[in-house]
């Protein structure tokens, strides 16, 4: 059986792409079309456990211990309260993210390589063979210099990084799953339309129940995988993003 030559897989590859691509793209076409005039639709208050593809967070545990009581007594070890701990411990507890991202990064680098080598090869004397070369060859050749090879080559390459990043807010968050050692995965969302732009914000990680304040408030800093997202959707963001049809010719285009 023959093989089929990759030029012809990847031209058919490319081909299923692009068919995969413009139903979706018609149907993004027509729902923009539908929205003419109209601002962006907020997203449903849904449970985030029933989401598609949530999966519970699996990490590394302890030997779970019994947790000593006192009895006779009416305080509870490691509470702040006197009555009750008014800090989120339990699936469904709602607690407050302080979000306070400060980046900055500053980067130079420059790397420049140079390569040259020169070859040559001869047979002045071959055991008396070097006379029959001519019978081999159309013309005389030298045979102290049969071969002679020269390359040369020379790269530079610059590159420069220098950005800042200042995210300072709150957002409040769900418990949506407590660790047998008693930590905290947190989940929450957050959307603010302004009049045809919709800012959102996506907080997602796991806490100790120690880090979460007084006032029930969790640094951002203090969050275990952290999964932090601010961005927003709307007009503006569909200006500042390239057509589908550019999108698609940058990812198969070899140039």
């Amino acid at each position: 059986m023959s093989k089929i030559p990759y030029s012809t897989f990847k031209t058919a590859k490319v081909i299923f792409t692009i068919s995969l691509i413009a139903p979706l793209v018609a149907c993004s076409t027509l729902s923009r079309l539908d929205q003419i005039g109209q601002g962006p639709a907020l997203s449903a208050v849904d449970n985030p456990t029933a989401a598609p593809g949530y999966k519970p967070v699996q990490m590394p545990q302890p030997v779970p211990v019994p947790i000593a009581t006192t009895q006779n007594s009416l305080w509870r070890s490691g509470s702040r309260a006197f009555f009750k701990d008014q800090r989120a411990s339990q699936v469904g507890d709602i607690l407050t993210v302080h979000v306070a991202i400060t980046d900055k990064a500053k980067f130079n680098n420059e790397t420049v390589r140079s390569r040259k080598n020169t070859e040559n090869l001869g047979i002045p004397s071959l055991f008396g063979f070097t006379s029959q070369f001519k019978n081999l060859f159309p013309s005389a050749i030298d045979p102290s210099k049969l071969i002679s090879a020269t390359s040369d080559s020379s790269s530079d390459g610059i590159g420069t990084v220098d950005r800042k990043e200042e995210i300072v807010t709150d957002i409040a968050a769900v418990v949506t799953q407590v660790l047998s050692n008693g930590n905290l995965v947190i989940e929450g969302k957050q959307e603010v339309r302004v009049n045809f732009e919709i800012r959102e914000m996506i907080v997602a990680g796991v806490v100790r129940p120690e880090d979460i304040e007084a006032g029930n408030v969790i640094q951002s800093a203090k969050i275990a995988q952290a999964r932090i997202s601010y961005g927003g959707r709307g007009q503006l963001t569909d200006v500042q993003q390239q057509r589908y049809g550019q999108q698609v010719l940058d990812a198969i285009l070899p140039f």
